[in-house]
């Protein structure tokens, strides 16, 4: 009855917005950060928090890079059923943006071309002196802390801890949401912030929430499926 509910509703719809979080994902084999087998609890000589923060980053940038390229560096998986879908919506246009809090690219390889990356990306990455960009694969490479030619460190473009998200980003997401039809939001426990405030700014009336467990604002949802993306998707 759900699904049904769901795929009118995409029928019925011509601007819909997909929000989603690290659960989009982890259906690619990518650990997420919050579940029993994410990153947060596993053991590691500091806090995860204190790692992927801004001024670890500058205080000890060869143990966050160490950190980096075994944990965050998400290179040589593929899309999953959800972000082809997504992009299929997209190419049919019916999706007119994909928010996303994954810094994976996988939306992109999944040929999504409106993607506004709240959390950056691993694929981009710029010297902190000069400002020339490298990609994830010369981080990857990198037997320490990755140098620039002009001596710089290479800083990955991914919002870290104390950092703020990049302010064009958030208001092209908040734009995009305050005019859909339709917001889809999942995979995400709509706990992280600023990010989950970002279901305020929705003022239609099909409010979707797909996730395994419960969130926060499943009250304003006006659909609500707990269940694995993958299932739904596969469906749609």
């Amino acid at each position: 009855m759900k699904l049904q509910m769901l795929k009118k509703w995409i029928e019925e719809s011509e601007n819909i917005v997909f929000f989603g979080g690290a659960g989009v994902s982890t259906e690619s084999g990518i650990p997420d950060f919050r579940s029993v087998d994410g990153l947060y609890n596993q053991k590691f000589e500091y806090p995860p928090e204190q790692i992927i923060s801004h001024s670890f980053f500058l205080k000890d940038p060869s143990y966050f890079f160490k950190f980096y390229r075994e944990k965050m560096l998400p290179l040589g998986f593929e899309p999953n059923i959800t972000h082809l879908v997504l992009a299929k919506l997209e190419q049919e246009g019916k999706l007119s943006a994909v928010i996303t809090q994954n810094i994976d690219g996988l939306h992109q390889k999944a040929g999504s071309r409106t993607v506004f990356e709240l959390h950056g990306s691993v694929h981009r990455n710029y010297c902190t002196k000069c400002g020339t960009f490298y990609d994830a694969q010369f981080i990857k490479d990198s037997a320490d802390i990755p140098l620039c030619t002009c001596g710089g460190v290479i800083k990955p473009d991914v919002v870290l801890y104390e950092e703020q998200l990049n302010p064009d980003t958030l208001d092209s997401s908040i734009d995009a949401i305050a005019s859909a039809d339709m917001l889809i939001i999942a995979g995400t426990s709509l706990t992280v912030y600023p990010a989950a405030g970002l279901v305020h700014y929705y003022r239609g009336n099909k409010l979707v929430l797909i996730n395994k467990d419960e969130t926060p604002y499943d009250y304003k949802a006006n659909l609500v499926i707990h269940s694995r993306l993958g299932d739904v998707f596969n469906l749609l």
